[in-house]
C-alpha cells in the first residue's frame, strides 16, 4: 500500500472562494466502498485515471454514476463511493459562496445532487480533466486549476448578499456552535428572513448548516487525535452536549456511529493545517 498527497492554496484571485487544492494518490489498498460525508464545502473533485464511481448518491432518487470531474452540492447524508483500491485526483475545497461566484448560480441548485462539471459550465470540466491527465506533478496540476477557474471570474455577475456571506463565515469560524439568533443579530435580519434567504442561496437552513459544520469539525478531530483522546472529549471540544449527542448527530449525518466509522474507514484521509499549505 502507498499514499502520496500535496496541498496548496489557490491563486489570490480565488482566495475566499476556494480554501485549498489537495492532491491524492493511493494504491494497493483492498477494493471497497467508502463514505463521502457532509462537509462545509461543495464537493469538487477531478479524477486522474479512473473516474469517481458513486455507488449510492446522497439522494437515493438519483441513480449511481461515474464522474470525471464531479461537482456535488451541500448535503446532510453520506454518498457511497466504490473503488478498486487505487485512487488519484485533485480535490478543490470550494465554498458555497465561491460556487455562486464561479458558476453564476446559487449552491441551492445542487443541494443533495451530483453532476459533471460540464453540466454546469459547458466544456470546463472536460478541459480541466483532460489537462490534468497529462500534467505530471502536483504543483503544475494546481496551476492548471488556477488558470481554468480564474477564467470563470466575471465582475458583472451578481454576488452572494453580504449578509449571507457573513452568516456563512460565522458558522465556519465558530465551528458550527453559533446559534440562529446570533446570526440573525449579526446580519440585522429577522430569524425568519435569514432562514428563507439562507435556504434559497445554499439549499439548507442555518440550523442544519451549523450541524454539518460542527459534525465536520468533530469528524476531522476524531481522525487526527491520538487514541487516548476519547470520543466524549472530542464531543465536549466541538460543542456537543455529550458523547450521546455526538453519536446521534454522526448517525444522522454519516449513517453510522463514530466508533463504527473509525473502524470501517479503510482509506487514509488527507488534512492540512495552515502551516503545511503553500
Amino acid at each position: 500500500m502507498g499514499t502520496m498527497s500535496a496541498a496548496r492554496r489557490p491563486a489570490p484571485a480565488l482566495a475566499g472562494l476556494i480554501e485549498q487544492y489537495y492532491g491524492y494518490r493511493l494504491h494497493g489498498y483492498a477494493p471497497g466502498v467508502h463514505r463521502g460525508l457532509p462537509s462545509r464545502h461543495v464537493t469538487f473533485i477531478v479524477s486522474i485515471g479512473s473516474p469517481i464511481d458513486i455507488a449510492a448518491q446522497t439522494d437515493p432518487r438519483q441513480a449511481p454514476g461515474s464522474y470525471r470531474c464531479v461537482l456535488s452540492g451541500l448535503q446532510a447524508s453520506p454518498a457511497l463511493i466504490a473503488h478498486d483500491g487505487n485512487q488519484e485526483g485533485v480535490g478543490i475545497e470550494l465554498t458555497p459562496v465561491g460556487f455562486r461566484t464561479l458558476f453564476a448560480r446559487p449552491a441551492r441548485e445542487l443541494w443533495n445532487t451530483t453532476v459533471e462539471l460540464d453540466d454546469v459550465v459547458s466544456h470546463v470540466g472536460s478541459e480541466l480533466w483532460e489537462r490534468l491527465q497529462v500534467t505530471p506533478n502536483w504543483a503544475d496540476r494546481f496551476a492548471v486549476c488556477d488558470e481554468i477557474l480564474t477564467r470563470l471570474l466575471r465582475p458583472d455577475l451578481p454576488e452572494v448578499a453580504p449578509e449571507l456571506d457573513h452568516a456563512w463565515d460565522l458558522l465556519v469560524s465558530t465551528g458550527g456552535t453559533t446559534t440562529v439568533s446570533d446570526i440573525s443579530s449579526a446580519t440585522g435580519w429577522s430569524r425568519q428572513h435569514l432562514t428563507r434567504q439562507f435556504t434559497d442561496e445554499f439549499g439548507l437552513g442555518p440550523k442544519l448548516a451549523a450541524r454539518v459544520v460542527r459534525f465536520e469539525r468533530a469528524r476531522r478531530m476524531l481522525q487526527a487525535v491520538p487514541p487516548h483522546i476519547s470520543i466524549a472529549q472530542v464531543a465536549a471540544v466541538c460543542g456537543f452536549y455529550d458523547q450521546a449527542h455526538l453519536t446521534n448527530e454522526f448517525t444522522y449525518l454519516a449513517g453510522c456511529t463514530p466508533a463504527q466509522w473509525l473502524r470501517s474507514e479503510e482509506l487514509p484521509s488527507f488534512q492540512y493545517d495552515d502551516a503545511h499549505l503553500g
